[in-house]
């Protein structure tokens, strides 16, 4: 099935488990983010008009899929997990073509609003582990964060959101916070999303640091992303500071 929208299972390959964690989104009422193994690439969905789209792979790669037919997420643009073949087929204006062997969206968000006082009862201050992986990225203009916390198969959903900081001396400086209402024992998984930065300021095409602050199980912590507002190939980083 090209089109992976809900599974309720654990995924196991290679003896490698991926762990699903639920996650609550504001803005459209998605419910679930799962990591799969044997994704080959972190995309955006961007579609062309009603019947088309692309994946943008990085910021500098673009695939044609030419086995689907329509978007797959409907009108929306969507960060997902891609498993794909490369094909020989044109390709258009695109870099490559691809068959699509799998794909499934992942929770994708604005910042949230600040709500002054009220910003820790309602986005929390509970503790996450962000992940050195290939999946914690600042690209396309987009934030996409893989990170592990507790979670204890509850059923209950877990807050996640990218806040502004209220630092006036960097417009670029953003702080994670999670809320687990209370779901705070139990095994140690795996979560991703990814935040839409177009609230941020226009770099106008220069490279900037974006900066990330989040509380981990040991303390405050932050890292670095290289940052252009959509128009640099070179807003990629996976380099964290501890």
């Amino acid at each position: 099935m090209i089109f992976m929208k809900t599974i309720k299972f654990i995924l196991i390959t290679i003896g490698v488990v991926f762990f699903t964690l639920i996650f609550q989104s504001c803005l459209d009422n998605d419910s679930a983010t799962w990591i799969y193994a044997g994704s080959d690439g972190l995309v955006t969905v961007k579609l062309t008009d009603e019947n088309s789209f692309y994946l943008q792979l990085d910021d500098s790669t673009t695939l044609l899929p030419v086995n689907m037919t329509t978007p797959p997420f409907g009108k929306k643009q969507m960060r997902a997990l891609v498993n794909f073949d490369v094909v020989d087929k044109p390709s258009g204006k695109y870099t490559k073509a691809v068959n699509v062997n799998w794909i499934d969206s992942i929770l994708t968000k604005s910042i949230a609003p600040d709500l002054g006082i009220n910003n820790d009862s309602v986005y929390g201050k509970d503790p996450v582990d962000i992940l050195k992986s290939w999946m914690t990225v600042s690209e396309d203009g987009y934030l996409t964060l893989c990170f592990s916390t507790i979670y204890g198969n509850s059923g209950k959903g877990h807050y996640v959101n990218l806040l502004m900081n209220s630092n006036p001396s960097n417009p670029y400086e953003v702080e994670f916070r999670h809320n687990a209402y209370g779901d705070v024992s139990g095994l140690e998984r795996d979560g991703i999303v990814a935040f839409n930065l177009d609230s941020l300021p226009d770099t106008n095409g220069k490279t900037v640091k974006l900066k990330l602050k989040w509380k981990s199980f040991t303390g405050d912590k932050y890292t670095e992303f290289d940052y252009c507002t959509r128009k640099s190939d070179s807003n990629k980083s996976n380099i964290f500071q501890r």
